[in-house]
């Protein structure tokens, strides 16, 4: 047995050959396949995406505080406390294995790869295209950098040409320090797989950053689950970093949707919500915008703070700024219409009684 099957062997993920989640995804493969044919109009933007160019001083908080960038989809430049962090980049025009074909960026990235203050830590959540991107990850591979990421995906990372010196792998509730940091691999119910014969072998997770002041959450890709109570453990979070787009009824457990992303925000004990995960490639049939007009919804009712950035446009959580929509006025649908219920076991969903999921 290599030393990488006896750390996968050792981990409660894994079963019978594969990392499993605690409560199953349930899928409807035909109403998946028809939802292809009954995509909304505005799936895909119509016109240009406002997008803010920052410069690389513009990333840093040089008071020692909290300053987030998002720059699309899932990839967040954090500079917590000093301690530059890449949450899952992708800067490649497609999430796609080939390219000419697949999933198409709505903007270019906001700001080059070389030209981001080098990041301490890179964090990758799991190996799926629109979060590992391979061409990024080479143009990577000079420098001196830490990547923390679940389990499997150190190979992933060395067929990238990153040392194997720099790669932490963690598993669900393990940590590692950088410095002032700490990092928290934290659970996700999702799954992961390039291709058609790797599915499910290498961990998914999300990420907890604490610091000695300020505390961030990552959530990676999930579907709702009992265990974000226990990441709230890790909190109170200054910030959420909550996936919220890309959503489907034939698929409810494998993202959360707006109105479960305001509610796993609540559950890990955020202070501020930044959405991600939506706004930048089409991967669901829903309006492009539709995500973030739900969030807001969903907040507004839960006294939930927003941030809604321009994609490269710093923020800060603490400050008061005047948040912009930026995004243009389109239909969408409300939550009562289109709704994304989480299953309680990988059944056929069903309304759940309150506080069972």
């Amino acid at each position: 047995m290599t030393a990488e099957s006896q750390r996968f062997a050792a981990s409660p993920q894994w079963r019978d050959g594969k990392f499993r989640n605690p409560q199953p995804l349930w899928n409807d493969l035909l109403g998946g396949l028809g939802s292809l044919f009954r995509a909304d109009p505005n799936a895909a933007p119509g016109t240009p995406v406002p997008v803010y160019t920052p410069s690389a001083p513009e990333l840093l908080d040089p008071a020692g505080g909290l300053k987030a960038t998002w720059l699309g989809h899932s990839t967040v430049f954090l500079d917590l406390e000093g301690t530059r962090i890449l949450t899952d980049p992708v800067w490649s025009e497609r999430a796609s294995p080939l390219a000419w074909l697949g999933p198409k960026r709505f903007f270019p990235p906001p700001i080059a790869l070389e030209a981001l203050p080098e990041p301490q830590v890179v964090t990758l959540s799991h190996d799926h295209y629109d979060h590992l991107d391979l061409p990024a990850l080479g143009r990577m591979r000079n420098w001196e950098t830490r990547f923390v990421v679940p389990l499997g995906l150190g190979a992933r990372l060395r067929e990238a040409g990153i040392r194997p010196d720099r790669i932490t792998e963690l598993d669900w509730w393990q940590r590692t320090r950088i410095g002032g940091l700490e990092i928290v691999c934290t659970p996700a119910r999702h799954a992961s797989g390039r291709g058609l014969l790797d599915k499910d072998r290498t961990l998914w997770s999300g990420f907890a950053f604490l610091g000695a002041s300020h505390r961030v959450y990552f959530s990676g890709d999930t579907g709702l689950f009992p265990g974000l109570r226990d990441i709230g453990g890790l909190g109170p979070f200054d910030l959420t970093l909550i996936e919220c787009g890309e959503y489907g009824q034939a698929w409810p457990d494998w993202h959360l949707g707006p109105e479960q992303a305001v509610e796993a925000h609540r559950r890990v004990g955020g202070k501020a919500l930044l959405p991600i995960h939506w706004g930048t490639f089409k991967l669901a049939p829903h309006c492009w915008v539709e995500p973030v007009e739900r969030v807001l919804v969903a907040a507004e009712i839960a006294g939930i703070r927003v941030l809604t950035p321009r994609p490269g446009e710093p923020v800060e959580p603490g400050a008061n700024a005047t948040q912009v929509r930026w995004w243009p006025s389109l239909p969408w649908k409300r939550a009562w219409e289109a709704p994304i219920q989480a299953t309680l076991d990988g059944r056929k969903p069903g309304l759940l009684p309150e506080g069972v999921l």
